[in-house]
């Protein structure tokens, strides 16, 4: 949740004119959250919630729905007929050219692009020029506060611990008869539940094959054998049980033997150089003071692999934005499944996680980066070598 004063302030630094919230049935949850809205409300009748730059918010609700917005700051109208909703929305705009919404052109930002076209046609038919409202979203959604910032670090610290544990135990039981997936998924689980971890879902434990789908989870039911000889994936993300903390979110990958395949290894420092690349990228425009897209820290990462040759085993954006949902709403590293032309901003956090995934195996490397005004930092351990189990 945002003050509104926040809002208005951050419309100010951006020159934005307005910002306008709208909704019914509940198909923008992110208008609830930053306003602060109760997600139980039954919105049965459309509202909108305009907040200007400066002066007071105006809102517009249904004359049935009279009270949804009333813990909300501002002057309010009502509307019944669908004439007076035109005519109370023409008033509300009167002052301004440029309106923000959830809204993003030809929907390439689509995890913001929530309001309706028909909503965006009335918007435009009265006269005003619809701009993203991507970049505010962030600001609002995706800034971490120190002390979220501060449990990070403390899910960090006991991720790091048990993913080095995690694949410490796979050597053990691999030398002991072999081991499974889910085995080593649930021995992961208890971990997080000493460590109070919470995750949105189980860990990936993944073998050989198994590991070029990015989204691979064993089950008690579907589940590989881990032995001598295998390649292991570990990717590893939760967050500390308490109120507002936020993710940490990584990936490391091994292999159950004395040494590791030169195919293996060929594979592991070219991803490897892909990452650091991406790392670099961030570093070097945070401490210089440019301003930074996640589509360019993608392309500085996806142009090694492809120059490798390996472009077509690259199927997925290089990074996420990471919050109190393991996939934030901030800027994404993305050049790939869109160009993500959202701003890299303060107090924001992201993973670097490039990876090539061929038929046999799939091999990533993912870290955490976390910007701060003029500087940006890697915030756990980077893994230089496949991890000899």
């Amino acid at each position: 949740m945002r003050t509104i004063p926040e809002i208005q302030a951050e419309l100010r630094a951006r020159g934005i004119e307005a910002w306008l919230f709208c909704d019914h049935h509940h198909r923008d949850p992110i208008a609830y959250r930053i306003l602060g809205l109760p997600e139980e409300l039954m919105v049965s009748r459309r509202w909108y919630y305009l907040v200007p730059a400066e002066g007071d918010p105006v809102k517009l609700v249904h004359r049935i729905e009279a009270f949804h917005l009333d813990e909300l700051p501002g002057r309010k109208l009502v509307y019944a007929a669908w004439q007076q909703l035109v005519s109370n929305l023409e008033k509300m705009f009167a002052p301004y050219k440029r309106i923000a919404m959830q809204f993003s052109p030809n929907n390439r930002i689509f995890y913001v692009s929530l309001v309706d076209g028909g909503t965006v046609d009335l918007v435009r038919s009265l006269g005003k020029e619809v701009i993203s409202s991507a970049n505010l979203v962030a600001t609002c959604e995706a800034t971490w506060s120190e002390d979220q910032i501060a449990s990070h670090f403390a899910a960090r610290d006991a991720i790091d611990s048990v993913m080095s544990a995690a694949l410490h135990e796979i050597g053990r039981r691999a030398r002991s008869g072999g081991t499974t997936e889910f085995e080593i998924q649930q021995w992961i689980e208890e971990a997080f539940n000493r460590e109070n971890l919470v995750a949105n879902g189980p860990q990936i434990v993944a073998v050989n094959e198994n590991s070029s789908n990015p989204h691979y989870a064993p089950t008690a039911e579907v589940s590989a054998r881990i032995e001598e000889g295998d390649f292991v994936l570990l990717d590893l993300w939760a967050k500390k049980n308490e109120p507002n903390a936020v993710y940490y979110d990584i990936s490391w990958t091994g292999y159950v033997g004395g040494s590791v395949p030169e195919y293996v290894q060929n594979i592991f420092d070219i991803v490897r150089r892909s990452r650091d690349a991406a790392i670099n990228k961030v570093q070097q425009a945070i401490g210089s003071g440019q301003n930074l897209a996640g589509w360019e820290v993608d392309k500085a990462a996806r142009d090694i692999i492809e120059q490798a040759g390996y472009g077509a085993y690259f199927n997925n954006r290089t990074g996420h934005s990471i919050g109190t949902e393991v996939h934030g709403n901030g800027a994404n590293m993305d050049n790939f499944e869109v160009r993500d032309e959202r701003e890299v901003i303060p107090n924001t956090c992201f993973s670097i996680e490039p990876g090539i995934y061929l038929p046999d195996f799939g091999l990533r490397s993912e870290v955490n980066m976390l910007v701060r005004k003029g500087s940006a930092e890697v915030t756990g351990k980077i893994q230089q070598e496949v991890v000899l189990i």
